[in-house]
């Protein structure tokens, strides 16, 4: 399922779109509040201005419905070369094949990118995962 909240029957219906546009838990709470009336009520009393954008996008990030796909042998074995090395930049190529690895496995369409803060949000990210498997790994 592609969030905790019930997919709808008929794919046709505005419901459907809505549901399959969330892209995570700030998607969610924004749509509560806004069905409630309490996000007016929060503009009213906080000003246009309350930062929610910046909280749903946190939300968001932190808690993503999409459901993460598992690394292939080839790609544990690319990002153990790859982490293994300490670095502070990356080069093209490498952040095209990080690229590749990132999208199949976050469901992204992500590009090369000249922001290091973007950049390093993915690798964030990927590392996070890696570790984990690392983790089992070494367990056994």
């Amino acid at each position: 399922m592609r969030n905790k909240m019930k997919e709808p029957k008929d794919k046709r219906t505005k419901e459907y779109k809505e549901w399959k546009k969330m892209q995570g838990a700030g998607d969610l709470v924004e749509k509560v509040l806004d069905v409630t009336g309490v996000g007016k009520v929060a503009k009213w009393v906080l000003g246009e201005d309350c930062n929610c954008d910046k909280r749903k996008e946190y939300l968001n990030r932190v808690m993503p419905f999409k459901n993460v796909q598992c690394l292939t042998e080839d790609e544990y074995k690319w990002l153990d070369v790859y982490f293994d090395q300490t670095r502070n930049t990356i080069s093209v190529n490498t952040q095209d094949e990080f690229n590749v690895i990132y999208n199949r496995v976050f469901n992204k369409k992500v590009g090369r990118s000249s922001c290091g803060s973007c950049v390093a949000q993915r690798i964030k990210e990927m590392q996070k995962l890696y570790r984990e498997y690392k983790k089992d790994f070494t367990a056994q």
